[in-house]
């Protein structure tokens, strides 16, 4: 079976007729597509949601929209997909069935920690028009900042126009948070190149959604069974996705080709990343701590487990969507439920609860401090945080070890064994940590006793029976 490859693209396309009508390729001249984005994070997500917008544009015959898929360390994924000339395969999995679709929009691709200078060269080139980010939330940093900063300075040095930049991370305001690390990184340089990017550049709010697990050698034998073609950097995503991006650009027309490929454009992106935080995200990082303890290897697992389906159904509905302005939540929230139970995503619980101490100050804590100031109950929050304290046993109840990704593990684990059957000791020594709880949390008893009651009754029954208890309570 040969590999993927421009040249055996060009087969394809000449032989349609013999091809799966499930298969959906890039028919437009890659050739002429010019690197006019540059994304930052190279990876799954990107490659299953931007880079497959960029794709339509292209095909719709606007080449301004090839991509430099710019991965930040890893070397892996940039060079597999070199060798086969950007393109790969996209399983995409919904009720109806599978479907495929051969993605053409990555032109090239590089590694920022290889190859600084080919960057912040391509920054500065004419051809670019846009700058999109896929790092996680962890990465805006110095170093990042940096990077783009070094790209904008050359631009502006060649006389160059601005850039619009556009985080698709999961932060509120991302687009601002953005805009507030570039202009200070380049403060430090000259007070000119920050007024320069204040000036010339774009930094449009948006919040993205598909969900997108990470790649598996199974997804490469199902592409090479579906299509006949071999394809290391084969992927399978969900039939959603969705991007709403905030009416920003530096060229005032993208907004109406963003919206011709699917994109909603809008004045005002708050109430839907605010939705999707803390309903999608939200959940998430909840169903995965109840699965990684209950030994339930994927999301799907787990919600067709019916107390969890229970659950995460009041989560949303009772303590998450009365602080929420998203048009239409109920029919959010049942589109979410659906999109957890599609076993075809295979998405592992312990993926999603990764970097915990970095997710949860914005998946859960904002609606914990907004709902005990206005005097609600936060009873589901409560217990999604005592199964996290739990979870940093870093063993289910099954006795099965595993190991616990993020960066204040070492700290979060500690503390979670130095007071180990002791719930009132452990979740006043994990909510004293104010870079997770803040300031105010760890003082405010209508909570800490909440999660303490439920960190007592999982140490006593387990969660399985503590969430059953639960449940009968509401």
């Amino acid at each position: 079976m040969r590999a993927l490859s421009q040249a055996l693209l060009n087969e394809l396309i000449d032989s349609a007729d013999a091809l799966p009508a499930s298969l959906t390729l890039p028919r437009y001249d890659r050739r002429q597509a010019a690197a006019g984005v540059i994304h930052f994070g190279l990876g799954a997500f990107h490659r299953a949601h931007q880079a497959v917008v960029f794709d339509a544009l292209l095909a719709a015959g606007d080449m301004r929209w090839g991509v430099l898929g710019v991965a930040m360390r890893s070397t892996q994924l940039a060079d597999a997909l070199a060798r086969q000339d950007g393109l790969y395969t996209l399983q995409i999995a919904s009720a109806a069935g599978r479907r495929w679709q051969i993605v053409g929009a990555i032109r090239q691709t590089c590694v920022a920690s290889r190859e600084p200078q080919y960057v912040i060269d391509a920054v500065a080139m004419p051809a670019t028009r846009w700058v999109t980010l896929s790092v996680t939330e962890k990465a805006y940093g110095p170093d990042l900042a940096a990077l783009l900063v070094k790209g904008l300075a050359a631009r502006q040095a060649a006389g160059l126009g601005g850039l619009t930049m556009a985080s698709c991370d999961n932060l509120t305001g991302n687009g601002d948070k953005l805009r507030a690390l570039c202009v200070g990184a380049a403060q430090s340089i000259n007070a000119s190149l920050a007024a320069w990017i204040v000036t010339h550049c774009a930094f449009p709010n948006s919040m993205v959604d598909r969900i997108v697990p990470a790649a598996t050698g199974q997804h490469r034998l199902d592409a090479a069974q579906a299509t006949g073609v071999d394809d290391a950097c084969a992927l399978g995503t969900e039939n959603f996705w969705e991007w709403v991006i905030e009416d920003r650009f530096v060229d005032p027309a993208d907004g109406a080709l963003l919206a011709s490929a699917g994109v909603t454009v809008v004045q005002d992106v708050l109430p839907f990343e605010q939705a999707k935080l803390c309903m999608l995200n939200g959940s998430h990082t909840a169903i995965a701590v109840l699965g990684a303890v209950m030994g339930l290897p994927t999301v799907s697992d787990c919600v067709a487990n019916g107390q969890i389906h229970r659950f995460v159904h009041g989560l949303m509905t009772d303590v998450m969507m009365p602080q929420l302005r998203r048009p239409d939540l109920p029919a959010y929230r049942d589109a979410l439920l659906a999109r957890f139970a599609n076993p075809d995503l295979r998405h592992k619980v312990h993926q999603i609860a990764s970097d915990s101490s970095l997710k949860i100050p914005l998946r859960w804590v904002s609606t914990v401090t907004a709902r005990l100031a206005a005097g609600q109950q936060v009873e589901a929050l409560a217990f999604a945080s005592a199964v996290w304290m739990r979870y940093l046993l870093s063993e289910d109840e099954n006795g099965q070890p595993y190991t616990i990704s993020d960066p204040m593990a070492a700290t979060l684990q500690e503390l979670a064994q130095q007071h180990r059957g002791d719930a009132a000791a452990t979740v006043q020594a994990l909510t004293a940590l104010p870079s997770i709880w803040g300031e105010m949390l760890h003082a405010d008893i209508r909570w800490t006793s909440r999660v303490t009651f439920w960190l007592e009754r999982i140490q006593a029954v387990g969660v399985a029976l503590a969430l059953d208890e639960f449940n009968s309570a509401q």
